[in-house]
């Protein structure tokens, strides 16, 4: 018998996360997932209670996910320039995995999380913004995401072409008044 932490958990995951690449959310069923992985039918209840499980698990990995792209950018060898390179790591995540990104945010699993809950994905975002220096570093980190998600957003659903060059130049935009943003007293 398989182990949670080494065997069936995480091929139930990755298998989960191919459905809903493949299927979208509405096609990803607990017996779908036994099928794909070649298990009995009730195998995957003994690690997800319940479909809203499964998706939480599936939502917890696409951050992880997120989290190492925004990590890699996060290498850019200025603080803008990662900013930039940040934002654009979002964006293509979003595009190539839209209907994980859509989960992520909006599924059942995580649309009641407080960004803070996001873990890594946007701690990583969050130290970047307050090492550019100006202003308040929450309000500003809000406003970074809020930017880069609203693009991949209307981008998502068909309301802005997907051209990079533009995205990169409107989180451009949003890095260049974060840095050079006031301190706040008070």
């Amino acid at each position: 018998m398989e182990t949670a932490e080494g065997g069936l958990r995480p091929r139930l995951i990755e298998a989960a996360l191919a459905l809903l690449d493949r299927e979208g959310e509405g096609g990803m069923t607990l017996r779908a997932l036994a099928k794909a992985t070649g298990v009995s039918a009730m195998a995957p209840y003994r690690h997800f209670p319940d479909k809203a499980a499964l998706l939480g698990a599936v939502a917890e990995a696409g951050f992880s996910e997120l989290a190492a792209a925004l990590a890699e950018a996060d290498r850019a060898e200025s603080p803008k320039a990662a900013l930039v390179a940040q934002g654009l790591a979002y964006f293509r995540f979003a595009q190539h995995r839209p209907a994980l990104f859509r989960l992520m945010f909006g599924g059942v699993a995580m649309c009641d999380a407080p960004p803070k809950d996001y873990g890594e994905a946007f701690a990583i975002l969050s130290r970047r913004v307050a090492s550019l220096g100006g202003g308040a570093p929450e309000p500003a980190t809000i406003a970074a995401w809020g930017v880069v998600h609203g693009l991949a957003t209307l981008t998502l659903d068909g309301k802005l072409p997907a051209e990079e060059g533009v995205i990169a130049a409107a989180v451009a935009l949003v890095a260049d008044g974060i840095a050079g943003a006031q301190p706040r007293d008070g």
